[in-house]
């Protein structure tokens, strides 16, 4: 019988988690049940003393429920064995001590059960500790780029969605003032969704994701038939993950996240006999960043109830999803066997964006 809860947030931020955290609490309070938030994801229970906090109603006078990011801190980076001391040096642990420490958390706080909101990669990671630590997990999709397996809608998306918009707007003002061509430049990992849905919403000229092949020409192309029509300026979004023509990624100076893949476009643009004038914009970690608009928040709360839910009927080791209109729930490790959930090249939206007169690619 459930009695005591760990919620975490782990993998990248986005806006929605403070409502599934506040969701996730009164739910279980309502039960009875006492709720501990851990600190930044694994690295509350790793870290020695533990970094959490007891969830009461109380917590949440703050309209921490209301904002943007996560009030329990999360991590997406660093090495885990790395952990920093009380008195503030250094500890390198092994495998087998980061399990210990672990358990040990789990053990102290009296937890029955863990909420987890997070990604696909946060769901392998933190799954293992809890499977060799014996204790049972509950996961919560969240991710900007919408891929995540088994769930047609993550937390984080909507509200993602709707900055890359409300940007796209704000580009086509300066566009048409200077008579160019904007690309911006947004986040998907190896997803093209965000970058497709806002292009509709934004009424780009041309759009280009990663599922999709293109041709360099095809978007000079484009471009040539939207002169060709009397307007002097227009929009280009392109997905993150996007590989030039030769197949060739663009990374940050780290070398391991995407970044840049706009400036490739800008270069060979302006080298153009066209002479087209053209401006690269990379909306970065704004995507991430705002308070959650409507849908996010009614997404968090049903997902929030669903995990509680599920844990008040003994369930355990499942994933929330949103499929076909409905929440409901799958195996964990069900969830972690499929691979992540691309744009599908002959779906909907890739329709509507061709009936909309955006270059797609070569469908």
């Amino acid at each position: 019988m459930v009695k005591t809860i760990g919620v975490m947030t782990s993998g990248g931020d986005c806006a929605g988690l403070n409502t599934a955290i506040w969701g996730v609490t009164v739910g279980a309070l309502k039960r009875g049940w006492k709720v501990y938030g851990i600190h930044n994801a694994t690295d509350g229970l790793f870290a020695r003393p533990l970094r959490y906090q007891e969830l009461t109603a109380k917590s949440f006078e703050f309209p921490f429920a209301r904002l943007g990011g996560t009030m329990l801190g999360t991590t997406n980076a660093g090495n885990p064995h790395i952990q920093i001391k009380e008195d503030g040096t250094l500890e390198d642990l092994t495998d087998q001590q980061l399990v210990d420490r672990f358990k040990e958390g789990i053990q102290k706080l009296g937890l029955d059960a863990i909420v987890l909101i997070g990604g696909d990669g946060s769901m392998a990671i933190v799954s293992r500790y809890c499977k060799m630590a014996g204790i049972a997990l509950i996961g919560i999709p969240k991710t900007v780029d919408n891929d995540a397996p088994g769930t047609e809608c993550s937390i984080g998306f909507a509200t993602a969605k709707q900055v890359v918009v409300e940007a796209l707007d704000k580009l086509d003002t300066t566009a048409q003032s200077h008579n160019r061509f904007m690309i911006a430049e947004v986040m998907g990992r190896g997803a093209g969704h965000l970058a497709l849905q806002s292009a509709i919403a934004g009424q780009a000229d041309v759009v280009l994701i990663p599922e999709i092949p293109y041709t360099y020409e095809k978007v000079v192309e484009k471009l040539r038939s939207v002169r060709a029509g009397g307007r002097r300026h227009g929009l280009i979004v392109v997905a993150e993950g996007l590989k030039t023509p030769d197949g060739k990624h663009y990374f940050a100076a780290n070398g391991k996240t995407f970044a840049g893949i706009s400036e490739y476009f800008v270069d060979r643009l302006q080298q153009e006999p066209d002479r087209f004038n053209v401006r690269a914009t990379v909306l970065g970690h704004v995507q991430r960043s705002g308070d959650p608009v409507a849908e996010d928040r009614i997404l968090a709360s049903g997902f929030a109830v669903r995990a509680i839910q599920l844990l008040a009927e003994g369930k355990t080791n499942r994933v929330v999803v949103y499929q076909n209109g409905r929440i409901h729930d799958m195996g964990l490790d069900e969830v972690l066997a499929i691979s992540n959930s691309p744009v599908i090249p002959t779906g909907d939206m890739i329709k509507i964006a061709q009936g909309l007169g955006m270059y797609v690619g070569d469908v």
